[in-house]
C-alpha cells in the first residue's frame, strides 16, 4: 500500500527499456502480489518516483487473516477483482483496435519517450 507518495510499476522488454505498466499515488494499493507475479516471481519493479510511504503485508499473512475474517477477505479480493477488471478493459480495448492504431497504445508512448 502507498500511503503518501507516488510509486510506478513497470516492465523491462526485450531491449532491456524499462516501460511504464502503472502508477500508484497514495494513499492507494499497489497492484496485488497475485497479480503481478507469475511462480512466485515478481514480472514488474517498483519505482518510488515521488518520496512515499509504504506499507507491507505478506501474501501469507494477508492470506490467513482472510480464512478468518469475511470482512477482509471481501476487501482484499474486491482490490484484486478490480486490479484484474483494469487489465481486463486494457486488453479488450487494444484487441478492439485496427493495426495501425495499435501503434500508439500507452506503452508504445512510453517507449518512443523513452528513445527522445
Amino acid at each position: 500500500m502507498v500511503l503518501d507518495g507516488k510509486v510506478v510499476s513497470q516492465i523491462t522488454d526485450s531491449d532491456g527499456r524499462r516501460v511504464c505498466v502503472g502508477f500508484f499515488a497514495g494513499p492507494g494499493f499497489v497492484t496485488p502480489h497475485i497479480a503481478r507475479t507469475r511462480e512466485n516471481v515478481s514480472l514488474v519493479s517498483l519505482e518510488v518516483v515521488e518520496d512515499a510511504t509504504i506499507a507491507e503485508m505478506r501474501a501469507d499473512i494477508l492470506l490467513a487473516i482472510m480464512v478468518l475474517s469475511p470482512d477482509i477477505r471481501d476487501w482484499a479480493n474486491g482490490i484484486l477483482r478490480e486490479e484484474l477488471s483494469r487489465k481486463t478493459d486494457r486488453e479488450w480495448c487494444l484487441a478492439a483496435l485496427g493495426g495501425s492504431d495499435r501503434f500508439m497504445t500507452p506503452v508504445t508512448l512510453s517507449r518512443l519517450r523513452q528513445l527522445s
